[in-house]
């Protein structure tokens, strides 16, 4: 893959940034999985996935529960160490296959091999999908004597925990094949159809053609013409696919709805819950505090910024326009780079060298290009490779702050990692925690560093701001979701009751200081996380609040912090998060724990409002 270190010309006059400027932006070397798709080695790593699967399937299938009563190679932990084993050799094909695609979905050749490798890895899925249905059909007495008496049973006792957690939504061996198998013409042929509509589309300002990441971005310029023609054109290219996101959402509701009666769940999240392996009770507390907070936090926060701004009430474009006191140059990516790894340094040297390797090895992915997927992401990949991280840099604070979110979920994976293929995967409630952590410590590190009060004012409205669209905005997407899929359970949605359900959310959680006007109703459809992870969301607001609380005790803690801390990110998915965040002194089952959270984010807009006094 050539690295790729500017913007056409016509794209580089709209979207301000000179990329130039930037310096050399990194383009990830996927040749750490694989030399290429049609190297020897790729070729040869899928035909030994094949011929294990079907091994695999041939010496376990119908024998757990004989292996349940033995130990060493005929017991059950040695069965699943070579199901651990499999999971590794084709989670790095997989991840191979998407992380091509996602560098360009808009190539047509990279778009079949994505095709092709996912159907192949459905059919060889179809042939272990017997291990974890037979596994659940286990007596518990069975399990529990297996644990007791094999070790290597014992070391995957987290897993299999978790594993039976699974077991009163598991259906017939049958069906579950055919949902397996079908899922490749349903659910990921309609999020391979939203990945590539998205990837293609292109947002026309002024009479120039950008991509969808730099139209975004000029939401952020400090001019408000710039600002208003950039909403404009977005709005235009989200009416013009609104028939396909309408139909797409409707499709994949309805295809959950399907599953989730199916299986049996009572509620429209509770799949997600217990993926998440969080109470139902709990992310219900976390949602209804955000709500109430709404008006001491959104409907504060943006009425003080229209003030600043000089306007009466802020356009639905303006929400995230900088301030007049905002520096206006571009940070470079080596100044981004070092801004970062010097925060995660203060905290702890061990962070600062697990987060340059991603810098020296190449597994950073940066540059804007035609076709690559929007937003940004940390793939873990899989154990015995490394994480990758896909960024859109162009510049702008918040991409720094992208960049420690992203490095943060690097680390995360790297240190996780030593749980194997079966548990190193976090749930995604925990799995922001590092994430949000190195935000926090890379905006606190800058702060200490300011002395004008003007550059204080910006850096604190823009974390506020951030950690707004992190817990306010999250939860609001999650209310749209619950009111989404519950209205879809009575008939197909139009896309204007997707939009009329989109503006009440929104007016709920921006508040009165925020004009909602005609366009915005079509602002849903670009959300990737409807499509791919149903309620995925409020896993953010989550992460954020407990940071929040984690970070007030690493400020009083005198020492021992940081080894803790790194056990929390050590552990995986082996642990519950009230296992967790024990030793911290932290409970997110308390009532209580979500207000500390949101305390935090109501101090820093208090101490914004005493600047502007000091001010005036």
């Amino acid at each position: 893959m050539q690295p790729s270190h500017a913007l056409s010309a016509q794209d580089t006059a709209l979207a301000k940034p000179d990329m130039a400027e930037l310096g050399a932006l990194p383009s990830w070397r996927l040749e750490d999985l694989y030399p290429a798709r049609d190297s020897d080695v790729f070729k040869s790593d899928l035909a030994k996935a094949q011929a294990d699967t079907l091994a695999f399937e041939a010496r376990w299938k119908g024998r757990l529960a004989e292996a349940a009563g033995k130990d060493g190679e005929e017991g059950l932990g040695a069965s699943i160490q070579q199901m651990e084993a499999l999971e590794d050799l084709i989670g790095r094909i997989a991840s191979f296959a998407g992380l091509t695609y996602f560098s360009n979905t808009t190539d047509p050749a990279n778009g079949k091999f994505y095709g092709d490798i996912q159907a192949k890895l459905t059919d060889l899925s179809s042939h272990l999908l017997f291990f974890a249905l037979e596994l659940n059909r286990l007596d518990d007495a069975a399990i529990d004597s297996a644990i007791a008496n094999d070790p290597l049973a014992a070391h995957y006792a987290p897993w299999i925990r978790d594993l039976r957690l699974e077991k009163p939504y598991q259906l017939d061996d049958r069906i579950e094949q055919i949902f397996l198998e079908k899922s490749m013409t349903g659910a990921a042929a309609f999020n391979r159809l939203f990945d590539e509509t998205m990837a293609a589309m292109t947002v026309t300002i002024d009479g120039e053609s950008l991509p969808m990441e730099v139209a975004l971005s000029l939401l952020q310029e400090r001019a408000p013409e710039t600002r208003a023609a950039a909403a404009a054109g977005l709005t235009e290219t989200f009416e013009s696919k609104l028939a396909i996101f309408t139909l797409i959402t409707n499709t994949l509701a309805k295809d959950k709805e399907i599953s989730d009666r199916w299986r049996g769940f009572t509620d429209i999240a509770d799949s997600r819950h217990l993926a998440n392996r969080v109470e139902r009770e709990v992310v219900d507390a976390l949602a209804e505090a955000v709500k109430s907070a709404y008006p001491r936090l959104s409907h504060r926060y943006y009425g003080m910024k229209a003030k600043w701004l000089g306007m009466d009430q802020l356009n639905f474009w303006d929400r995230n326009a900088p301030l007049p006191e905002t520096p206006n140059a571009l940070i470079a990516w080596d100044e981004a780079r070092d801004t970062v790894l010097s925060a995660y340094a203060g905290f702890s040297p061990e962070m600062a060298a697990i987060a340059q390797r991603f810098f020296d090895g190449g597994w950073i992915d940066a540059p804007v290009k035609p076709g690559k997927a929007p937003g940004a992401f940390a793939h873990p990949t899989v154990p015995s490779a490394h994480p990758y991280v896909l960024v859109n840099y162009m510049g702008k604070p918040r991409d720094v702050m992208t960049l420690a979110h992203e490095l943060g979920h690097g680390v995360h994976q790297v240190l996780a990692a030593e749980q194997g293929a079966l548990m190193a995967s976090t749930p995604l409630t925990l799995a922001e925690t590092a994430s949000v952590f190195g935000e926090m410590l890379t905006f606190r590190a800058l702060l200490d560093k300011t002395r004008d009060r003007r550059e204080r004012k910006a850096m604190l409205a823009q974390k506020v701001e951030d950690m707004i669209n992190t817990v306010v905005r999250q939860i609001a997407f999650y209310d749209f979701e619950r009111r989404l899929h519950t209205a879809r359970r009575e008939g197909e949605l139009t896309s204007e009751a997707i939009g009329g359900i989109w503006l009440a959310v929104q007016a709920e959680s921006l508040g009165p200081a925020i004009r909602l006007s005609e366009g915005y109703e079509t602002w849903w459809t670009y959300i990737p996380h409807f499509i791919h992870s149903p309620f995925y969301v409020y896993a953010y607001a989550f992460g954020d609040c407990l940071v929040n609380s984690l970070y007030a005790v690493y400020q009083n803690a005198e020492s021992g912090f940081q080894d803790k801390y790194f056990d929390l990110l050590k552990a995986g998915g082996s642990k519950h998060h009230s296992e967790l965040l024990a030793p911290f002194g932290l409970d997110a089952a308390d009532p209580n724990f979500w207000q500390k959270g949101l305390s935090m984010i109501e101090g820093l807009i208090d101490e914004l409002e005493a600047l502007d006094r000091d001010a005036t």
